[in-house]
């Protein structure tokens, strides 16, 4: 056989691949259930058509070599598969001393317009105590511990729910 001439089983399979594209999700269902002997609860037509491809060129050409089905296996016992993220955020190693670090980009400004940037100190008074609240990027830190929103500071602050915007006198005013 000569470079660049098709067999016609090359044909056939060219033709059947391009016949899944116009398959509706139904009978996507029951060429998986041919090609694999098993049905398959899915619905999503793009997996169904990439795996019956898949399927189909494996059968027609031949599937992995010994070789290559001993090397990812190897690959498989040595990667450390995780089925679920972790429920615990990862903690960053400690490292030696401070390190330098230059990072440019656009700053993305929060949704909401009356927030201020993080760093922003905010100081409202209070039946005669003052406080102070630092706005973070993950939140708000007011007395050493880390608040989620303004609202739950003011909370923290009055016993009572206050709204976080107007507490800090952020809220806009409306025009007239």
């Amino acid at each position: 056989m000569k470079t660049g001439t098709k067999s016609p089983s090359a044909d056939a399979t060219r033709s059947a691949l391009a016949e899944l594209a116009e398959m509706p999700v139904a009978a996507l269902k029951e060429r998986y259930l041919e090609v694999f002997g098993e049905t398959t609860r899915s619905g999503n037509k793009q997996w169904l058509i990439r795996r019956i491809a898949w399927r189909i060129q494996a059968l027609a050409e031949g599937d992995l070599s010994e070789r290559a089905r001993r090397r990812a296996s190897e690959l498989a016992r040595d990667a450390d598969v995780r089925l679920r993220p972790p429920t615990t955020p990862v903690a960053m190693p400690p490292t030696d001393g401070a390190r330098l670090m230059t990072i440019t980009g656009r700053i993305v400004r929060q949704t909401d317009e009356r927030m201020p940037a993080p760093g922003t100190v905010l100081h409202r008074e209070y039946r005669g105590v003052k406080h102070h609240v630092q706005v973070l990027t993950t939140g708000f830190e007011y007395e050493g511990k880390v608040y989620r929103s303004l609202s739950a500071v003011a909370t923290a602050i009055t016993g009572s729910h206050w709204n976080g915007f107007h507490f800090f006198g952020l809220a806009t005013k409306e025009p007239a």
